[in-house]
């Protein structure tokens, strides 16, 4: 009996150790901790090719500009050993969505980037 509780034990606690997967805004999965908050959504009334020039130009202020899909409307970016994530898309004629996702090199969630790039974001398109 106490050899099947320790075996029981021991499962969960591999389990709760190891790394599962979670899916990036470009909809692909990542090994990484999925249960951390990591995405802010926000909405603007702006056309998606503004918001997405915004983004373009915040990222490459913040760090280093890596990957651009001008089709399905995604950067990616290096910031600080961060990865960052903007998916740019048309909710209504007019209004754009945003979704900023940030994770840390050590494969955990980092929100307080993703409100900080979603912030600059609006700021940006304020000067615009």
């Amino acid at each position: 009996m106490k050899w099947n509780c320790f075996v029981l034990l021991a499962a969960l606690g591999f389990a709760a150790l190891t790394p599962a997967c979670y899916t990036t805004v470009e909809g692909r999965k990542k090994a990484g901790v999925p249960f951390r908050k990591d995405r802010i959504e926000s909405r603007y009334e702006r056309r998606p090719a503004e918001v997405f020039a915004a983004a373009k130009v915040v990222l490459a202020d913040l760090g280093t500009l890596t990957s651009e899909n001008t089709i399905a409307g995604t950067l990616e970016a290096k910031v600080d050993n961060n990865t960052v994530w903007v998916k740019v898309t048309e909710v209504e004629p007019g209004i754009s969505e945003v979704q900023v996702q940030a994770r840390r090199s050590s494969l955990a969630g980092n929100v307080d980037l993703a409100s900080e790039v979603d912030k600059r974001i609006a700021l940006e398109l304020q000067a615009r």
